[in-house]
């Protein structure tokens, strides 16, 4: 089974229980993150989420852009993110099923830490963005606290046949994002997502989740911004 292949039939079983407790606590923030870079890009703009999942993020992009569209690996997934009434097609992040020049802004997270060919998927991610319009591409990051604790606890399970460690995950730093940009792009700056929180059942802490989202707020741009375990990279087609 190809890589590929091995990641679809994974999503495929994750879907089920794909949301299960992301309505709420740290799942909250990291998205409410997520859209702040996201949001002055993505309004009123045409905007593509690639791995668009269940379409927690898209929902929340159809309601401020022009258009918004998705498309993931998991037909299941899909499946979920199409019964919430949203624009999602079934297709790899390797081989856009979109012409050139399509979208103000793309945007893919907790994605491209899964896909080998992570130059292709960024190449792909560029060639159908207009020449001007941004790239929104989220990495796990080895330098982050995250990193740490995924290695201390090991692997959860994701559904009764399977765990993370039954899907291909690659960690990139900001030096290694740097030299994968696409030739035809340019880096604008990093914003670090998850800079500061140590595990995610702090935010079930009372009165830790305001504290810990206003802090991640303000590290999320500030000189701390390398150390996010998810890293945004911005990027910018060149005209």
């Amino acid at each position: 089974m190809t890589t590929e292949a091995n990641n679809r039939a994974y999503y495929n079983d994750f879907a089920e229980r794909y949301e299960h407790k992301r309505h709420r606590g740290y799942h909250t923030v990291i998205d409410d993150l997520e859209m702040a870079t996201l949001e002055p890009l993505a309004k009123n703009r045409r905007v593509l989420e690639v791995g668009s999942g269940t379409g927690l993020i898209l929902r929340r992009l159809q309601a401020i852009a022009k258009e918004a569209k998705g498309i993931d690996l998991s037909e299941n997934m899909a499946q979920k993110a199409i019964e919430r009434g949203l624009d999602v097609q079934v297709g790899s992040a390797t081989a856009i099923p979109f012409e050139d020049n399509r979208f103000d802004v793309v945007c893919s997270f907790k994605v491209l830490a899964h896909v080998p060919d992570i130059s292709q998927a960024l190449r792909e991610m560029v060639r159908v963005t207009v020449p001007g319009g941004y790239i929104v591409a989220e990495f796990y990051n080895p330098w982050s606290v995250r990193y740490i604790a995924k290695r201390i606890a090991g692997p959860r399970a994701i559904s009764e046949r399977r765990t993370e460690a039954d899907v291909y995950t690659r960690w990139d730093s900001p030096l290694t994002i740097a030299k994968i940009i696409p030739a035809d792009a340019r880096l604008i700056d990093f914003r670090g997502v998850r800079v500061l929180t140590p595990a995610a059942f702090v935010y079930s802490i009372p009165f830790a989740q305001k504290w810990l989202a206003q802090a991640e707020s303000a590290a999320m741009t500030s000189s701390l911004r390398y150390f996010g375990g998810f890293l945004l990279a911005l990027l910018q087609k060149q005209d």
